[in-house]
């Protein structure tokens, strides 16, 4: 019964998941380096990827559209299970867990939207102009070049 289903359901090959999950297979063998994807070797020694590693593959994708960075990534990965695929469930607790962040990052963007047209002609770099949001000079104290644009 089990040799039913695993030739039912056989493991892909990289030219396979890279079709299918619109990666090129370097970036495959970098996910995998990365610890966020896993490959079995055959016994000749070619990768073969289980077929849930297209749903961890969407994800870590769309997770990078998101700004996330790989180590968070990879950490948000090891929790979810070995012994089954993940469930819708799992990756709704995943990424739920960021949401805090994402916020604070659509803050950031919006307040430096709407600071933009006073910031490219200042640059922070101007008492007379930026009186009012470097006051004394503080930003001064930051060290050179435009200080308002960074991430606070």
């Amino acid at each position: 019964m089990v040799e039913v289903m695993a030739t039912k359901h056989p493991d892909l090959t990289p030219g396979e998941v890279a079709h299918r999950s619109g990666v090129a297979v370097s970036a495959l063998h970098f996910y995998e380096r990365e610890g966020l994807i896993t490959s079995r070797r055959t016994a000749g020694n070619q990768r073969r990827y289980h077929r849930d590693v297209l749903r961890r593959i969407a994800f870590v994708r769309v997770s990078q559209g998101l700004g996330i960075s790989l180590a968070v990534i990879r950490e948000a990965l090891s929790t979810l299970p070995d012994d089954r695929v993940p469930t819708k469930a799992d990756w709704s607790r995943l990424s739920r867990g960021w949401r805090s962040d994402l916020d604070a990052r659509i803050d950031h963007l919006q307040r430096l939207r709407d600071d933009l047209d006073g910031c490219i002609g200042c640059g922070c770099l101007s008492l007379k102009s930026c009186a009012l949001y470097n006051t004394d000079d503080v930003l001064g104290t930051g060290g050179s070049g435009p200080r308002r644009l960074q991430r606070r």
